[in-house]
């Protein structure tokens, strides 16, 4: 197999194995989409927006809530897709046997000090969060719920900024049309 191949299987490998782990899962907004239109997305805006082309970086992006939201280990992750897309994930996974508020403040104090692959991931998660806020928020959310959620990841995005121009004003378009 060429390099292209090999590349193009390991991103066709991780969605598999993402939309497998996913089954089933719907995102919080009003439209209940299903969740693996979140990886896709996040993979997406890395590939076709930023023209980030790593293959390792677009698979960690479609597998990226796989540790934090379905029963799949790091260990599993490793054996199954590889050991440094698994790498990538770990660094974007919240530990949720922490409260909330420390997660999120985690976040906050990790981002500056994750790799690069794990930058451009978790940026264009935040993107692609900020995007499905603003187009079909989770129901129940105030508007000032939703200012806070874009303030907080302002705080995360100022961690992860200088990987990619692309991404960094990304975010900012995104951030303007935040809740007023």
């Amino acid at each position: 197999m060429d390099e292209r191949h090999v590349a193009v299987s390991i991103v066709l490998a991780a969605a598999n194995f993402a939309a497998a782990k996913h089954c089933g899962q719907f995102r919080k907004g009003a439209d209940n989409a299903p969740y693996i239109n979140h990886p896709i997305a996040v993979a997406n805006v890395l590939a076709n927006e930023a023209g980030i082309v790593d293959s390792i970086t677009l698979a960690a992006a479609l597998l990226h809530d796989t540790i934090e939201d379905t029963a799949t280990s790091a260990a599993e992750l490793a054996v199954q897709i590889g050991p440094e897309i698994a790498s990538v994930v770990v660094e974007v996974t919240d530990d949720k046997t922490l409260d909330k508020a420390e997660r999120k403040r985690l976040q906050i104090e990790h981002a500056p000090h994750i790799s690069k692959r794990a930058k451009l991931v978790k940026l264009a998660d935040k993107i692609c969060n900020l995007r499905d806020i603003n187009k079909s928020p989770p129901v129940g959310w105030s508007t000032e719920r939703k200012r806070e959620y874009f303030t907080w990841a302002r705080q995360v995005a100022a961690g992860l900024r200088g990987e990619s121009v692309i991404l960094d004003n990304l975010f900012e378009a995104e951030f303007a049309l935040r809740p007023a």
